[in-house]
This record gives C-alpha cells, structure tokens and sequence, in this order.
C-alpha cells in the first residue's frame, strides 16, 4: 500500500508512535528531500535505513506511475519535509496515479501547520479554505486576493518570511483595514509567535523583517449585499484597468455572488448605450 506519513512541523517530540513504528520497519521511502530524512530518522533514533527515493516538485509527475507500480508490491511510506505530504508538499500526484492502478492509499495522521494555526488564530474554525502560497508577483497576487474579497470562510495562507510585508499589504488593499487577521510563526518551535491584529498594523510590524516559516489567518468576509448596478460598475472599473471583460465579470461574481454570465451580458450592453 501507499502510506502518507505526516512528520513533525517542529517540535520532534510530535512525532507519533505509530510514525515512529513505521520507519522502523520500512523497506522503500519516497521522500520530499532525502537529507532531511536522514537527519529525520536519526534525530528519532530510528536504526532502520530504508531504502530512500527522491519524489518532489520537480520529478513527481515523471516517477508517480513507477512509485505507484512499487507500491503495488510492497508498502511505500511518502515523506514531506514537515507535516502531511500532498498539502502544499509533493505527493498529490503519486496518490492520483496509484488509485488508478488499484493501490490502496492510507495514512498517519498527524501535525498540519495549516490546522495549528487556525486553532491558534482565534479566528472562526467553523468553515476555512486553505489557499496554499499566494503568487510571487505582485500584480498576480493582488488579483488572487481581490476574488477572495468576498470569501465569508476563514482564509489560511503560507508565505515566505521575505514576501510578508508586501502580502500583508496587499491583503489589506484587497480585504480592507477592518479584517482580522494572525500571523503565525515558528509553529511548535522554539520561538512560536502568533501575531494578531489589522493588515496595516501587521504590515508595519513585519516591515523591519521577520524569520521562519509563516502561516497566515484572515478573517472572512462580512455579509453584504451588493446591488447589480454598484456590481456592474465594479466590472467596468476592472475593464478600464486593463482586465479582460469576462474576467472581470468572473472576479466581481466571485466577490458578490452575482451570476457570471449576467454580469458580462449587462457590461456588453453598458456598452452598446
């Protein structure tokens, strides 16, 4: 069988039994990076040296329908480097290609950061979306942000230490400065923070620099109701930024609810006036 074995985001003392009793005894690992690994096995005090095979960004579409056929024969355990393979870490594409070959998929549980912060945040837990890392470039992120400027879920986000300023930022020119928002840092490490408070105020805080590995909580939107003309005059106010008409109908739908289609078709005939 296909094994995915969430590892310690942290603290090794995370590190569950059942984990522990794997690696033990496992023949083949696939993992994230195999010199984390090693020094994962040795700081546990595992004796056991399974065979290692390298499965990342770069390979796991190549080795998956290979991986997949080993485990057909033998159990394979996939490793990220920290917390569970497939969430924001390589794995996604191995899992699909051995349910199609028939192999059974299982897990051990065990440390999230994405879970860990939203406990942490003090933020709604009752509906959340995980959006993974925003875009690099600017522009990119700012549209990403601007369609979940509606989103009533609470939002959870990763980012690097070097773009947290300008994500925060970015969040607050999207989300507005009335968001609550928790900056988690260092989860289950030595110098864990959490941070909580407006996107201003937190951009300010991380603009003199911040360390680690970084999860962020955002507080989801209110409900509001938006009347079809203020909507369709979002959609031509993206229109005249350079936005494509049945993108900019597509966002503004996603922020309001609106339909789509109705939103196009009234911006065409704004047009024909």
């Amino acid at each position: 069988m296909l094994i995915l074995a969430a590892t310690p985001i942290g603290n090794l003392g995370d590190a569950s039994a059942r984990l522990i009793e794997v690696l033990e005894n496992a023949v083949v690992v696939a993992a994230e990076d195999t010199r984390t690994t090693q020094r994962l096995l040795q700081a546990l005090g595992i004796g056991n040296r399974p065979r290692l095979i390298a499965l990342h960004d770069h390979n796991e579409k190549a080795r998956a329908a290979e991986l997949a056929a080993i485990a057909a024969d033998e159990d394979l355990v996939v490793l990220s480097d920290a917390g569970m393979p497939t969430v924001s870490d390589p794995g996604y594409g191995l899992v699909a290609a051995a349910v199609d070959q028939g192999v059974t998929v299982t897990s051990i549980p065990g440390p999230s950061a994405v879970v860990t912060a939203l406990a942490v945040s003090g933020l709604p837990t009752d509906r959340f979306a995980f959006e993974g890392f925003l875009p690099r470039k600017a522009g990119e992120r700012a549209r990403v942000l601007h369609a979940l400027a509606a989103e009533a879920r609470t939002l959870i986000f990763f980012e690097s230490p070097s773009r947290l300023a300008a994500t925060l930022a970015d969040m607050g020119d999207a989300f507005g400065d009335d968001r609550r928002i928790a900056v988690c840092r260092e989860l289950t490490k030595l110098y864990e923070e959490v941070r909580r408070g407006t996107a201003r105020e937190l951009a300010a805080w991380a603009a003199a620099g911040v360390k680690g590995e970084i999860v962020v909580v955002v507080e989801g939107a209110p409900e509001r109701s938006v009347s079809p003309d203020d909507a369709l005059a979002q959609v031509q106010d993206l229109v005249a930024g350079g936005v494509r008409l049945k993108e900019a109908a597509a966002e503004v739908a996603a922020q309001t609810g609106l339909s789509s289609r109705e939103l196009y078709q009234a911006a065409l005939a704004a047009r024909g006036r």
